[in-house]
């Protein structure tokens, strides 16, 4: 092979990226730092949903991911029905052009094999399903790397998500639960490994702002309207959500408790406000949280968290403060079982008030031993993601790693 101080490598890193979603974005971050700390040599871009935001952020080249730029917003006009379709035959080449340029190209973390929140298959499903299979076509390693999975009732997002994961070159998972799924859909997960979510790689930033007043809880609230065979059901369940969790923050006000209201996503933010003005105290305000690196501040200068949204959890048990999720998948319970708080999720479909503030009190008592376990289980978790980069090298970089390395391509 070429020496690669010659030739570098060329990867691509795949997802949606800068659309707003504090998640995704903490993983793309996750994936550019080992990049640049084990492969400095590689020239680096991505295939993402918002190119200006990442090419501002993060300092790369950014192609936009869908030719049509409304694809993810609900088309009930003739020429926006045909606009979108129009866009799924542009981006199978405008895909299998981009895949081509690349040697390898990295999915790192998120959900991109499950359908825990509303997800139509012609959206990103189908955009996971092109890049996979062009990447076998052109002979680009795809790699899915700590991605979450889920079991997947709807036919033709169940068909686009098994194809994908079977052609890919390389997979882990972030809990053993989404090995389990994907096996389950008809995937050979033998040689697939679990480590953890690519969030706990991320470093823990230092506390820069004034600390919080004595006593505070963050509450993590999401915009929340169930899972993908919620539709029917959607504003019923985002109605108990929102008035649950409302209950819940005034009667911590109610108790003199500063309240500070995270999100994860530009879309939680009307969620916020509408708390804010239900509880009208001036005890309840909304952090500004761009990025993970925000959250890990706000939930470490917090007493206590109880968050709904995947990565607000993680941050917060990354900061090692104890936790409650407000949990409305099975990835949240495996996380919370996985830092030994098992006992502290509470189901976000149906919110009591009342019971949540029990198991807030219980929480707040063991607060003490938890904080050192909790520190433990995240040193476990980043030295299981040191594992997972050297392995990924050895897969990906064979000039640098082991060439013996678990490569495999399915029969789809």
């Amino acid at each position: 092979m070429t020496d690669s101080r010659e030739t570098p490598v060329r990867v691509g890193l795949f997802g949606l990226f800068g659309s707003g979603n504090v998640g995704n974005d903490g993983s793309l971050e996750a994936a550019l730092g080992y990049l640049r700390a084990e492969h400095p040599e590689a020239v680096v871009d991505a295939l993402c949903g918002g190119p200006e935001d990442v090419e501002r952020r993060y300092g790369i080249p950014a192609t936009r991911l869908n030719w049509y730029s409304g694809e993810y917003r609900t088309a009930s006009r003739a020429g926006a029905i045909a606009a979108k379709g129009l866009g799924k035959l542009v981006d199978a080449v405008r895909t299998a052009v981009w895949v081509r340029r690349h040697d390898v190209v990295i999915v790192p973390g998120t959900g991109v094999l499950e359908a825990t929140l509303p997800l139509r298959p012609w959206g990103f499903p189908y955009s996971l399903f092109l890049l996979c299979a062009t990447g076998r076509l052109f002979g680009t390693r795809v790699a899915l790397v700590g991605v979450g999975a889920a079991t997947i009732g709807r036919r033709a997002t169940r068909v686009l998500t098994r194809r994908s994961a079977r052609l890919a070159a390389y997979r882990s998972f972030r809990d053993d639960m989404s090995r389990d799924a994907m096996r389950t859909m008809g995937v050979d997960t033998s040689r697939d490994e679990v480590y953890e979510d690519l969030a706990f790689a991320l470093p823990t930033p230092a506390t820069s702002a004034p600390p919080a007043s004595p006593g505070t809880v963050c509450v993590g609230v999401m915009d929340f309207h169930g899972s993908n065979d919620d539709r029917a059901r959607a504003d019923e369940i985002h109605r108990r959500y929102l008035d649950g969790t409302t209950r819940f923050v005034k009667a911590l006000v109610a108790e003199g408790r500063p309240v500070r209201l995270i999100t994860g996503d530009e879309l939680d933010l009307p969620v916020a406000d509408g708390i804010v003005d239900a509880v009208d105290s001036p005890l309840v305000t909304v952090a500004e949280t761009a990025s993970l690196a925000d959250l890990m501040k706000e939930t470490a200068a917090a007493d206590t968290v109880v968050a709904t949204r995947y990565h607000n959890l993680v941050c917060a048990l990354k900061v090692g403060t104890p936790t409650l999720a407000l949990s409305y998948s099975a990835k949240s319970d495996a996380l919370m079982a996985r830092m030994g708080l098992a006992p502290y999720c509470h189901p976000a479909r149906e919110v009591d008030a009342e019971h949540l503030l029990e198991q807030f009190r219980e929480l707040e008592k063991r607060s003490a031993e938890l904080r050192p376990a909790l520190a433990e289980r995240r040193e476990a978790a980043v030295r299981r993601l040191e594992r997972q980069f050297t392995v990924l090298t050895a897969a990906l970089f064979p000039s640098t790693g082991n060439a013996d390395a678990p490569v495999r391509q399915e029969t789809s």
